[in-house]
């Protein structure tokens, strides 16, 4: 039986690109399950102010990616910091709930530990990546860490940081916008026809460094798979001038990839969402040559992608960098639109293992328990 609190509660709440807005959202309507007066406030995007929450800074004004391009924007970001804690001073919200967004949300709880305001940090920083040495902020800074990623409870409660694991957000069953025949109908596919989803990034620096490839490749790809049909994924506040005509456009992207044959796609969260519908997908990066120098000293992981992460294992392809070519994008894509190759089958076998460890339904019901509870 579902506990209902009659209490009324502030919560200042941060997230800083369009992922965490999505995710926010899920999670200040959990909390509203259970203390249905609590009030939020903070930044985030669209889908976090249309649940209710008051918006200082959007995500479209935080989404910054890539170390030289943090530099750049630094003056701005510091401006926005010093805001954000004096917005807190001000706002004296009971509790304080960082998603993600680790650069600016681990050097603010460290700003404002100093109020005795619990701090809770919902989808943790990837430390296991890259900068191991953050996890001293966090055990010193943050009251309560929830993790979503199956093996970083272990990795980090074997560094001293306790983890209250609930569970990945894309465990949970969604419903599509439309249905697939409508999706099939409104692009005027064939389903019958190989269908190329591509998903370039949530970040506007991201399109920049990787549409250029991808129209490239995709017209490549067209020259051998004649058949080809093609759709984009835009996300939230994300512009792309010239997409060509044969390219549809998209906004509802676990319901175009539950139609796709296979995708291409930025790293990131979208490529777990390419596991959870069954598209084969190949996993690509690029950045400014500092951006992926600096990277390259920091990271400690053999993989990019989550999906390779989870399964600890090389299931999908990444081409990053400088690897990122129109030939060795082209390659590794047009096997995964032949359904009966080998390769595709392979990666999902994997998909099926990689599901299991994403754990149940009801995430944001176990995330809000532990939230309220604090």
């Amino acid at each position: 039986m579902k506990t209902v609190k009659s209490q009324s509660k502030k919560y200042f709440v941060i997230a800083g690109e369009s992922s965490g807005d999505i995710h926010g959202s899920q999670l200040i309507k959990a909390i509203r399950d259970i203390e249905v007066n609590s009030t939020f406030m903070g930044h985030g995007g669209d889908q976090m102010k249309d649940v209710g929450m008051k918006i200082y800074e959007h995500t479209s004004n935080l989404n910054i990616m890539g170390f030289s391009e943090v530099i750049l924007h630094l003056p701005k970001m510091l401006k926005i910091m010093k805001k954000t804690k004096e917005l807190i001073k001000e706002k004296s919200p009971d509790t304080i709930i960082l998603i993600d967004y680790p650069g600016f949300n681990l050097k603010l709880a460290k700003e404002i530990h100093k109020l005795k305001i619990p701090i809770i940090y919902f989808i943790l920083p990837q430390l296991w990546a890259w900068n191991e040495n953050r996890i001293k902020l966090m055990k010193k800074y943050i009251d309560t860490a929830i993790s979503i990623i199956p093996f970083e409870k272990n990795w980090f409660e074997s560094r001293g940081l306790p983890i209250k694991y609930v569970g990945h957000p894309f465990a949970e069953p969604i419903a599509y916008l439309e249905t697939k025949k409508d999706f099939i109908t409104k692009h005027a596919f064939n389903k019958s026809e190989p269908i190329l989803v591509l998903l370039p990034g949530s970040r506007q620096q991201e399109i920049k460094n990787h549409w250029p490839i991808f129209i490239k490749t995709v017209s490549k790809i067209k020259k051998t798979v004649l058949d080809l049909q093609v759709v984009v994924v835009l996300a939230p506040n994300i512009k792309i001038k010239n997409i060509p005509d044969y390219i549809k456009i998209e906004s509802d992207i676990r319901l175009a990839l539950s139609v796709a044959t296979a995708a291409i796609a930025s790293s990131g969260t979208a490529t777990l969402e390419c596991v959870v519908e069954n598209t084969p997908v190949v996993v690509c990066y690029k950045m400014s040559h500092i951006s992926w120098l600096i990277a390259k000293l920091l990271t400690k992981q053999k993989y990019i992608s989550l999906v390779n992460l989870i399964a600890n294992d090389y299931v999908v392809e990444e081409v990053l960098q400088y690897n990122l070519t129109i030939l060795n994008l082209s390659n590794a894509i047009i096997p995964l639109l032949d359904k009966k190759r080998k390769k595709r089958l392979k990666i999902l076998e994997n998909y099926k293992r990689i599901r299991a460890l994403l754990g149940k339904p009801g995430v944001y019901t176990r995330a809000a328990k532990y939230i309220t509870e604090e």
